[in-house]
């Protein structure tokens, strides 16, 4: 059997990511400047990659940072840079705002194919290197959050470590046969839970769950039980582990940088489709960018 592109691309992670990290010195002058208030915006997973960084950011004392689908973004809120994170650079409604915002904020583009944005946006960072077949999004929303975590003075050392050994160990049996995954996550890692559970819808048609964390006690832990998997990225909140054991369901936890374990979550997302004679470059229903037709 042919190996899947995406299989491939997940692997190449590590390397994209020293990569990017490397990048971030030169970008300085072209990413948000600190103290600036900042809205990141994209669609699936860019948004949810986008929803990361905010947390990041803002957290981290770079100042006000907020993350939209475009289509949501207020337009009567004032920011001074909009970023915006497209890998196929053709989404109908991230071109729609850049065409809005043009003259009014200043707006930066990262994406895996700057040609079609070059002219809508007033900075394009290219991480063409990080481009990918598959429909399937992973290596380059990991690197573009990746050359974002740079650019914020994070060392990515150990992300990058962690991951390669995610990449060298087997897959838990106890996640290969599950029926159900929640996944949680706090503060900027609550971008990743979103961004594991819809690999899993996409690539393998999966029924998945997403949350922050301390919402978690507050309804959806009632699905939990035996052959179902609440999987948390970072620490878990005190009691949250004991909880899900209760119900009888698997609570996964895993010691390693956040953006480590999405690896691990996309290894199991592909395994499972390839499992269920299913093909994860090209789910069901989708396309590599959506879009839509205009209308006068």
């Amino acid at each position: 059997m042919t190996q899947s592109f995406a299989r491939t691309e997940i692997s190449s992670q590590p390397g994209l990511w020293r990569q990017a990290a490397g990048l971030a010195g030169s970008l300085q002058d072209l990413l948000p400047a600190d103290g600036a208030r900042l809205a990141v915006v994209g669609c699936g997973t860019s948004w949810f990659m986008g929803q990361s960084y905010a947390a990041l950011r803002e957290n981290g004392g770079r100042g006000r940072t907020d993350a939209f689908t475009p289509s949501e973004m207020p337009l009567s809120r004032s920011y001074d840079h909009v970023l915006a994170i497209t890998r196929s650079g053709t989404t109908t409604e991230v071109l729609r705002l850049l065409d809005d915002l043009r003259g009014r904020i200043p707006t930066t583009v990262i994406t895996a194919t700057p040609d079609p944005v070059a002219g809508r946006a007033d900075t394009v960072v290219d991480l063409s290197s990080a481009d990918e077949r598959s429909v399937v999004q992973t290596r380059f929303a990991t690197t573009a959050l990746a050359l974002l975590r740079a650019h914020l003075g994070e060392n990515l050392g150990k992300a990058v470590a962690d991951a390669e050994a995610v990449l060298a160990e087997p897959l838990p049996r106890h996640l290969l046969e599950a029926e159900q995954f929640t996944f949680l996550g706090t503060g900027w890692t609550v971008g990743l839970a979103h961004e594991a559970a819809l690999k899993f819808r996409e690539a393998a048609r999966f029924w998945t769950e997403s949350y922050p964390a301390l919402e978690y006690r507050h309804g959806p832990i009632s699905i939990a039980e035996p052959g179902r998997v609440t999987w948390m990225f970072g620490t878990a909140p005190h009691g949250l582990a004991d909880d899900v054991a209760a119900t009888g369901g698997i609570f996964a936890e895993h010691a390693v940088d956040p953006m480590a374990d999405l690896v691990r979550a996309q290894r199991v997302a592909v395994e499972l489709a390839e499992r269920r004679g299913l093909d994860p470059d090209h789910p069901r229903s989708l396309t590599r960018s959506v879009l839509l037709e205009e209308h006068a």
